[in-house]
């Protein structure tokens, strides 16, 4: 049984979330505002978060940011009426693993859940056929220690924004498509396709390379999606 927490202040939403939630196995704890979900998510230690961004007393971002900042890599899920693709930049930017807007449909919000969930319950010994440190020009991969360094500094990256680089690291050049890599590192299936890829490529880029315009590491191609240059 997954333990999830729901941080929403409309109670129907919230009401409706959760009982479709337990009706699917899960455990629900309940936060009404910013400041309780943040309590909520140090006090109950929950696999998944669901987080809406406007909430009275700390926003959304404000508590996806202060997770994050602890060193809690819990999934967090974004559902929100923020549809904006500058919203959604940002929640990816703090750390966020998947954005939904609202309205939505609850199959579709289920699967990803669901997908959330499988991801960060992989087993350790998935790891293990991972290969050892990795050189790209200035750029240095570790896999075991799941760690960038960028000319010997170490560069933050949020727990996707790394399953994206590794899923394009182990292809050694190799181009991998969108719907590829949103299988392999979100677990969604095409019907749940969204731009996640394109905009944690668009974070990596920034992270990652001098120029994001012409990047020199993650590279585009044409109609067929994205590779590393070895």
């Amino acid at each position: 049984m997954s333990r999830i927490l729901v941080v929403e202040d409309n109670a129907n939403l919230a009401f409706g979330l959760s009982t479709s939630l337990e009706l699917e196995g899960h455990q629900v704890v309940v936060a009404r505002d910013g400041a309780a979900g943040l309590r909520a998510a140090r006090e109950h230690a929950p696999d998944l978060v669901i987080l809406d961004l406007m909430l009275p007393e700390m926003d959304g971002y404000r508590v996806l940011k202060a997770l994050r900042e602890e060193g809690r890599e819990v999934p967090v899920l974004i559902l929100t009426a923020r549809g904006a693709e500058s919203d959604k930049v940002l929640g990816f930017r703090l750390g966020a693993d998947d954005y939904v807007t609202k309205p939505f449909g609850l199959l579709e919000l289920l699967a990803r859940v669901t997908a959330l969930l499988r991801r960060a319950s992989r087993p350790p010994s998935a790891e293990a056929a991972e290969p050892g440190v990795v050189t790209l020009g200035d750029l240095e991969v570790s896999p075991a220690q799941r760690a960038v360094r960028r000319r010997g500094e170490e560069v933050p990256l949020t727990p996707k924004e790394f399953d994206l680089l590794m899923a394009l690291v182990r292809r050694k050049g190799t181009v991998a498509g969108r719907l590829e890599l949103l299988a392999e590192v979100w677990g969604h299936r095409a019907a749940v396709m969204t731009r996640t890829v394109d905009m944690h490529v668009a974070q990596l880029r920034r992270k990652l390379e001098d120029d994001p315009a012409d990047p020199r590491h993650i590279l585009t191609v044409w109609k067929a999606g994205y590779r590393i240059a070895v």
